[in-house]
């Protein structure tokens, strides 16, 4: 069994112990931190603020939510495994410094076995979308274009490496098709030249790219997620529209991390109360306006689902030969 899913598995039987302890046994005494490896007002931050609200009220100890941007979530991630492993200190990770960056960069200085996946937090799909000239309206239809045309048709992300940007190499190999990645210093100036129509597609945020689908202004030919998306109900997921897809579900998510040392008590606590404010229609409303749903998970069901990301995302940049420096 190689050391990391070895690694997993041995966090994995760590967490249901810790899930099974009984969460009342753990309060914090004194103030919480939550550090969010990412700018304020994305999804990685309202998770954070969400859960540090629900903390702080059922606590009474003050829990302030700290932004560590850069590296793409990696300098936020170093500083969270400096602090104390106690239990007051938590991460709010994501698909990047917590799945992806694993196998993507070069030398990066932690492991997976470094922390104590405590619970999810947030889940929401792309959308596989098209500038209305090209000449598909399905995703046969599209897959079919692209090995007629190799290489010819571009697809835009927001940054080598992003989850759009990997989306779309899965999407192209389980495909068995080329295209060019045109790659943009974020989504917002990939998202204008799709559709200035300089570019063919991209995987975009669903909520992003939904009011110009609804404007005609692009085709949505698929969501990433195993599921078919509320918002926009009539595109089907892409693991449905073709055999080759089958196995495809790419969601954006947000989750709650421990130092792997912290105590299994207060790993249950925190993720008994995390529970608690995710089961709010409040929380369901809130997340809804960012095209995402609650991911409302047991310390050991997280473990497992991250396990499964970091060994989804390692095949698929390790098929396309994908390596970054850290910078």
């Amino acid at each position: 069994m190689p050391l990391l899913q070895r690694r997993l598995v041995l966090a994995l039987a760590a967490a249901n112990l810790a899930s099974a302890a009984t969460a009342s046994t753990w309060r914090p005494t004194r103030q919480m931190r939550i550090i969010v490896p990412a700018p304020p007002g994305g999804i990685t931050d309202i998770g954070g603020r969400t859960v540090a609200a629900q903390l702080q009220a059922a606590w009474g100890q003050p829990v302030v939510v700290e932004n560590r941007s850069g590296g793409g979530g990696v300098t936020g991630t170093v500083e969270f495994l400096r602090a104390p492993a106690d239990g007051h200190i938590l991460l709010v990770g994501n698909i990047g410094p917590q799945a992806i960056a694993y196998s993507l960069f070069r030398g990066l200085p932690y492991e997976a076995s470094a922390f104590a996946p405590v619970s999810g937090l947030i889940r929401g799909p792309n959308i596989l979308v098209v500038h209305p000239s090209v000449p598909a309206t399905t995703v046969a239809e599209f897959i079919a274009l692209l090995r007629r045309r190799p290489r010819e048709l571009n697809y835009a992300s927001s940054g080598i490496g992003q989850s759009p940007h990997l989306a779309g190499v899965w999407f192209l190999q389980l495909a068995q098709a080329e295209a060019t990645h045109v790659p943009f210093r974020g989504s917002a100036p990939a998202l204008v030249e799709l559709l200035a129509g300089n570019v063919q597609f991209m995987f975009e945020n669903l909520i992003a790219a939904s009011q110009h689908v609804q404007a005609g202004r692009l085709r949505a030919l698929a969501v990433t997620a195993a599921e078919r998306s509320p918002l926009l109900p009539d595109v089907p997921a892409l693991r449905e529209t073709a055999p080759e897809m089958a196995g495809y579900d790419v969601s954006t998510w947000v989750g709650l991390f421990a130092h792997a040392a912290a105590p299994p008590e207060a790993i249950a606590a925190i993720n008994a109360e995390v529970r608690a404010a995710l089961s709010t229609p409040e929380t369901a409303a809130r997340f809804a306006q960012t095209g995402s749903i609650p991911h409302m998970t047991t310390p050991g069901e997280f473990t497992a689902f991250v396990g499964r990301e970091v060994a989804k995302w390692r095949d698929v940049i390790r098929r396309e030969g994908l390596i970054m420096e850290l910078g």
